[in-house]
């Protein structure tokens, strides 16, 4: 099993950035495929962003050239650097694995831009 721990979500203005970081319980480059997804009130949950093992990341249309995935160190953690944020990226924020066929969550960050 994988756990997955996310930090770095909270209140920021309309132009401000944020990082999200992902703590995993298991080495991230032994996971496929890990990365970001988020709800907001009422909506369903989205992609965001994802990295593959290799490193190739993928960006919905929404972020794209705002926000940037990454793999850090420590070896287990992948952030989500979050910049000129809007007030439509306000939602809760999930880290996504998909480790060994199956799909792990975390249990969510809030990020609230207000304008």
């Amino acid at each position: 099993q994988v756990q997955l721990v996310e930090s770095g979500g909270g209140l920021v203005q309309a132009g401000g950035s944020l990082r999200l970081s992902c703590s995993a319980s298991v080495t991230i480059w032994t996971i496929n495929n890990i990365g970001w997804y988020r709800q907001a009130p009422g909506k369903q949950r989205e992609l965001v962003a994802t990295i593959t093992t290799d490193g190739v990341p993928n960006y919905s249309d929404s972020v794209k050239g705002r926000f940037t995935i990454s793999k850090g160190s420590p070896r287990n953690t992948v952030f989500l650097q979050m910049n000129s944020l809007k007030p439509e990226d306000t939602a809760d924020y999930y880290c996504n694995a998909y480790w060994r066929g199956t799909d792990y969550w975390g249990v969510g960050t809030r990020v609230t831009v207000s304008s």
